[in-house]
């Protein structure tokens, strides 16, 4: 997923990050220059539900117009053991033993 925050500004005449967190702040939001900078250079590492609410309000948009899914290869996003087992025409599903512990390093 993909933070858009500085192109969903643009589309509405904001083109610096300071004039969006001024906005911000009349609409009771405060956020450090630190956060700022990570929402505006699209990583923030966390965002608030209740925070991004005032974001959209804001800007007069919603978290479809910030958030962009991008696509994911399906090897990486799901492991080949992670597929459930299934049952083959009337057998019962294959039961796998685990192990154990592995033995400490020598």
């Amino acid at each position: 997923m993909k933070w858009n925050l500085r192109l969903a500004a643009a589309q509405r005449d904001i083109w610096k990050a300071s004039q969006l967190q001024t906005m911000l702040a009349d609409a009771g939001l405060v956020i450090s220059a630190g956060k700022m900078s990570h929402l505006w250079s699209g990583q923030p590492v966390t965002i608030r539900l209740e925070d991004l609410q005032i974001i959209c309000t804001v800007l007069g948009c919603t978290p479809n117009d910030l958030l962009v899914l991008e696509d994911i290869p399906l090897s990486i996003s799901r492991p080949a053991e992670a597929v459930p087992l299934r049952a083959v025409a009337g057998e019962a599903p294959i039961q796998r033993r685990h192990a154990g512990r592995s033995k400490p390093p020598v």
